[in-house]
């Protein structure tokens, strides 16, 4: 009998011991490839090319759950320059859309992660559906 309510014991903490969102969305950047490949519950749907920090900028590494969205933001930091469908990740560097489509595939940026607009759009869709929460960017 004391075995028994030693295990319910332990089974009743197990069920009240909050379990992390499982992510639904992730995003991985590769910045050797320079592409960024985008899994749903699992399965690959989407790869992009991207730009990240060019010499002398860098873009941060890890794994990260995003912070906010912003269907368009300036940066303070950088002339006002348009960053279209930003998904912020790590203090003020986003993943967002860029006019420079040319120079996607190879670094170029001051250290954030550049997409043509219609996949940033995608991204931006994506994430906003699922959930910042349920999000995952990993660098």
């Amino acid at each position: 009998m004391k075995y028994l309510s030693i295990a319910f014991f332990w089974g009743l903490l197990l069920l009240a011991t909050p379990v992390a969102a499982k992510p639904y969305l992730v995003a991985k950047v590769d910045l050797s490839s320079q592409r960024m490949v985008v899994f749903v519950k699992g399965v690959r749907q989407y790869s992009f090319p991207v730009s990240t920090g060019r010499r002398g900028y860098y873009t941060p590494t890890g794994t990260f759950a995003p912070q906010r969205l912003h269907r368009m933001w300036y940066s303070r930091k950088y002339e006002m320059t348009p960053m279209p469908y930003s998904i912020f990740f790590k203090g003020g560097y986003a993943i967002h859309a860029t006019r420079e489509v040319r120079r996607l595939g190879r670094p170029a940026s001051h250290g954030c992660v550049r997409l043509s607009p219609q996949h940033a759009k995608l991204l931006y869709s994506l994430v906003k559906k699922h959930g910042l929460y349920r999000t995952r960017i990993i660098v």
